[in-house]
């Protein structure tokens, strides 16, 4: 027992707080983003596989070995974090960076997961299409990722030199972090992701009320759901971001840049137009970051903001379709409903992050 007390102490001092932890440099994160671009992008490429490639039956593929070596890339550089603060003397968390914490943790799920997934596959084979998604050793790895991937992000979040405004410069690296990681839930929930539809199934769908063999559930249904699933995916990081910090302009184009590019990924880019329309679709937002500057001290200006990104994003998001398709759809209500249902959506979305707390009793001290 003494033994080990010591070395707990040794290895985990008593003292320890996040004020005596180091501080993460915008290098050191950039170059964790970076190796986490790698490693989701490696994901999304066995994704792709999982689709495409029906005749899968093996654990060792090109494409895991792209996912593998950047996960062995991103834990490589973390741990290099961690060893340089033990070589000046800090031992324990107070070696662990802050905002890196639950990124070690999540390093070592990781590898438990890996060792599920390659025991998973020998036992029931090479899951296809959505059965994929729903894979126990996959939702480990993909909650492991998300830690990981937010790194720059809760680096960031809790780094007391930045600045109460920041500059672009400075704080690129947590909205590209926010925005892989909205990438990811798009991966996770593919099967109601927006940026998996072409310009026509759009059109198409917004043009049928019922389909022919008189079902309710029409096409129409299911891609309305979808956009209200993937304006929560797009908004809750814009949302999260402008919580804490009045945004720069160029943030959401990060985040919505980030995200498409990995969720048009998965089918190999093979609707541009809908890419494009996402990409434009983040920089229409920053213009509305520009003209609002929405902030936790502007309550109104917030909420405005959360509406109006969600209307600026689907209209865009149908108009792109419409010209890619040669047409707009033939529903009139389908087009012109769904961004001011994306916008009330997107409005309640804000109110929730950043609820009217004026009139609630002070908490207890």
């Amino acid at each position: 027992m003494a033994v080990a007390a010591r070395l707990r102490e040794h290895w985990w001092p008593a003292s320890s707080t996040i004020q005596s932890r180091p501080l993460a440099s915008r290098r050191d994160d950039v170059v964790t983003l970076l190796a986490g671009i790698w490693f989701v992008i490696g994901l999304f490429v066995d994704a792709w596989a999982h689709s495409n490639r029906p005749q899968l039956e093996t654990f060792f593929t090109p494409w895991h070995a792209v996912f593998y070596s950047g996960f062995v890339a991103t834990a490589g550089w973390v741990c290099w974090l961690v060893w340089r603060n033990i070589l000046t003397g800090r031992r324990g968390i107070d070696a662990v960076p802050v905002g890196y914490g639950l990124t070690i943790l999540a390093l070592g799920v990781f590898l438990l997961s890996a060792l599920a997934d390659l025991i998973w596959h020998s036992v029931f084979g090479i899951e296809q299409s959505l059965a994929a998604v729903f894979s126990p050793s996959h939702l480990g790895l993909g909650a492991s990722m998300l830690l990981i991937l937010t790194s720059p992000l809760r680096s960031a979040w809790a780094n007391p030199t930045m600045p109460a405004a920041p500059p672009l410069s400075r704080f690129l690296p947590a909205a590209l972090s926010a925005g892989a990681a909205a990438g990811l839930f798009g991966l996770y929930l593919t099967f109601a992701n927006a940026a998996g539809w072409s310009a026509e199934s759009i059109v198409q769908a917004f043009s049928t009320i019922r389909e022919g063999d008189g079902t309710t559930r029409t096409r129409a249904a299911t891609l309305a759901g979808d956009i209200a699933l993937t304006n929560a995916m797009l908004l809750a990081p814009m949302l999260l971001l402008a919580r804490r910090w009045p945004i720069p302009p160029g943030t959401a184009t990060a985040v919505y840049g980030v995200f498409g590019f990995l969720s048009c990924s998965v089918d190999a880019f093979e609707y541009p137009s809908t890419f494009a329309a996402i990409v434009l679709a983040g920089i229409a937002v920053d213009a509305l970051v520009w003209w609002l500057r929405p902030s936790p001290g502007r309550r109104g200006r917030y909420w405005t903001f959360a509406a109006l990104a969600a209307l600026v994003t689907w209209s865009i998001y149908l108009a792109a379709a419409s010209i890619a398709a040669g047409g707009l759809p033939d529903v009139v209500e389908y087009w012109t409903g769904m961004p001011v249902i994306a916008a009330l959506h997107g409005l309640l979305l804000g109110v929730l992050f950043l609820p009217d707390t004026r009139h609630q009793p002070a908490a207890a001290h």
